[in-house]
């Protein structure tokens, strides 16, 4: 299940990406951070968002 909004995903430009309860999976190197509420996380290089 994807966050109801929007996703942006990027390869050189910043990405912006909120949710109500989501977990962020970055690339490279593997990493999965869960948030408890919304969230807006930044990032350089790809990135995966969706509703745990």
């Amino acid at each position: 299940v994807l966050c109801p909004r929007a996703v942006a995903t990027s390869h050189n430009e910043p990405c912006l990406a909120s949710c109500a309860t989501s977990r962020v999976i970055i690339y490279p190197p593997p990493v999965v951070v869960t948030f408890p509420g919304p969230i807006i996380s930044t990032c350089p290089q790809e990135a995966v968002v969706g509703s745990s």
